[in-house]
């Protein structure tokens, strides 16, 4: 009797009743597995792209270092470029520590083209760094491309602050 079905049900059973931390980082497709329809697919990149927010706003390295692909790149409003090692290493030392570091609720869209994803939002961002206190909103897209069957999160770009009567759009 093949018993894998019941152990993959086994297992999401287990994993499931561990909460977020034993979530998965990127999402696996399971070999031989139907392809996620456009709905699931647009639902996972937005999840994924949820917990990045959150593992940020708690300097969670372990979590950025999965979710970034290797060759990730975050280019920021002021036209600065950043890699996966620096905000790995961000992290670590805890060079941020946020306040909020979320998207305004109702904003995000995720849009598919193929295998790849764009996820769109408004995020609010307050905390205290080395240069001191902040407090700002922006835009930002990142981009996630899928890879052997798992959302990888490849490429980051950020707006400059908005200013108050745009924060709230």
């Amino acid at each position: 009797m093949n018993r894998t079905p019941y152990l993959v049900a086994a297992a999401a059973i287990v994993f499931a009743g561990l909460g977020f931390a034993a979530r998965p980082m990127i999402a696996d497709a399971m070999p031989g597995s139907a392809r996620p329809t456009p709905e699931q697919d647009r639902a996972e990149v937005a999840r994924l792209d949820t917990a990045f927010q959150d593992a940020t706003k708690r300097n969670d390295a372990g979590y950025i270092e999965k979710a970034l692909d290797p060759d990730y790149v975050l280019v920021v409003g002021k036209g600065t470029v950043y890699g996966r090692k620096f905000l790995i290493d961000s992290a670590i030392k805890k060079d941020v520590t946020y306040e909020f570091q979320d998207e305004v609720p109702g904003s995000q869209t995720v849009r598919l083209y193929g295998d790849t994803a764009v996820v769109t939002a408004l995020l609010r961002l307050k905390g205290v760094q080395e240069a001191g206190p902040f407090d700002k909103t922006l835009w930002f897209s990142d981009t996630y491309v899928r890879r052997q069957g798992s959302w990888r999160y490849v490429f980051g770009q950020s707006s400059i602050a908005l200013p108050e009567d745009k924060a709230k759009s």
